[in-house]
């Protein structure tokens, strides 16, 4: 949601009692971020939100409207957090007026506890020109960057989180597909992005949101099955990830590893692809490490260079694999506009690469034949996803897609097919492959 808010007009609510739920994915954790905000101007908001630190926050432009924010750092870039936000100026005990629940659980501990004094009214739910948003505050600023999922807002009563989620038979916080206020959804209650990016509201309610700017698009990336995105705690060496950590752009000025994905392989077979959107002068290095490979070191080599021998990558420009920095012909040379293929027997210490639907070397993921044989290469038990580039010039971008079904914002022209039924390609799916998430981490 990088860039891209939610907006409506509402009516007068309860300005001092009400809770705000959200399953949400960070994706960049270098700034203040939105989740929620209602304000007329910077002087007139409050706002809910993750700082720049990794804590979360409840903050208002009127200090006496509290500020209330944790010790404990949200950085994790892979995990889905469900987020509540349960206020009620009514109640006598103040800390009992803003209260945090991430995953079901209370947060306790503060960096800061300032509660707005009993029966305060404050900037929310005010109604007429004071206009509620999603993932951005009044200025065009601090917008959320990662992914949200059933967003619900109860105007009127301060709900427990187990109205929106419950544990299950494993002791996991799971979604729950209804949602049953204690005392109704109240005037501006509403529940959105419950099923793809509608934000059309499911309560009943009729609240329908719009989007104010950017884009909004759909994921298969859910806290039911979370999909493999770029690790951008990784040392990155002036790389940047947009998207949803799927979009890759390394600076111009030099080459530099890039990341590797946030889930690994450890064993099963595993299909992602990659669209080379710019950059021809460049080479773009796509591949896999494993879990000796160091990409935090001051300065590392791209994959498949000297010294990272722990990784195996594929020089698109060229079409050839390359391990300890010595390249082999194999494959299609790629550039602007095509898409990578690649395909990761674990079983079999084999990988595959192709371009635009045709497998390199007459190679067939499907039966492993002429694949390229890493038994000698990845010596570590668990596999990752890798990009770099390797020379300088112009910035070389590439939109990655782990099965989200997306290039960037731009969704697959024609979905290929896909036995496993998880993720959706571009092209077919190699039989006996699917895509790397915990769904997928299970078959």
């Amino acid at each position: 949601m990088a860039n891209t808010y939610l907006q409506r007009t509402e009516s007068a609510g309860n300005r001092r009692t009400f809770t705000w739920s959200a399953w949400i994915k960070r994706s960049n954790i270098s700034s203040s971020q939105m989740l929620a905000a209602c304000s007329y101007s910077s002087s007139d908001e409050a706002y809910f939100f993750f700082n720049g630190s990794g804590k979360l926050v409840w903050q208002s432009s009127s200090a006496s409207y509290g500020d209330v924010q944790t010790n404990r750092l949200f950085r994790d870039t892979n995990a889905w957090y469900h987020i509540v936000l349960a206020f009620d100026t009514t109640q006598a005990i103040a800390s009992n007026r803003i209260r945090f629940y991430v995953n079901g659980v209370e947060e306790t501990s503060f960096s800061n506890a300032s509660y707005p004094n009993q029966d305060t009214q404050v900037y929310w739910n005010v109604g007429g020109t004071y206009y509620p948003r999603i993932g951005r505050r009044h200025a065009a600023s601090d917008y959320f960057n990662g992914y949200m999922s059933h967003v619900a807002h109860i105007d009127g009563t301060q709900e427990l989180p187990t109205i929106f989620g419950q544990y299950d038979a494993n002791g996991v916080w799971t979604i729950k597909t209804t949602i049953t206020p204690s005392s109704g959804w109240g005037t501006n209650g509403y529940w959105i992005l419950k099923d793809g990016n509608s934000v059309t509201d499911q309560s009943g309610q009729g609240n329908n949101w719009t989007v104010g700017g950017g884009t909004l698009t759909n994921t298969e990336d859910s806290p039911s099955n979370v999909f493999a995105t770029f690790n951008t705690l990784i040392k990155n060496h002036g790389a940047t990830f947009t998207n949803g950590n799927l979009t890759y752009q390394s600076p111009a000025s030099n080459p530099v590893f890039g990341s590797l994905s946030t889930l690994g392989m450890s064993s099963g077979k595993f299909y992602a692809e990659c669209k080379y959107s710019a950059g021809s002068n460049h080479y773009l290095i796509l591949g896999i490490a494993d879990n000796n490979f160091n990409p935090n070191a001051s300065t590392p080599d791209d994959l498949g260079k000297s010294g990272t021998t722990e990784s195996i990558a594929y020089v698109v420009n060229t079409g050839a694999y390359r391990v300890n920095n010595s390249n082999t012909s194999w494959g299609s040379a790629g550039g602007d506009g095509d898409i990578i293929q690649i395909a990761v027997d674990c079983d079999n210490n084999k990988i595959f690469f192709g371009v635009n639907g045709t497998w390199g070397a007459s190679s067939n993921p499907a039966t492993g034949s002429n694949g390229i044989d890493v038994s000698s290469v990845l010596t570590g038990d668990t596999w990752f996803f890798g990009v770099s580039n390797d020379t300088s010039g112009t910035e070389t971008i590439a939109q990655f897609n782990f099965g989200n079904g997306y290039f960037g914002t731009t969704a697959v022209s024609s979905a290929g097919t896909n036995a496993s039924g998880n993720g959706i390609f571009e092209f077919d799916v190699p039989t006996g492959y699917t895509a790397l998430s915990t769904k997928g981490l299970n078959l």
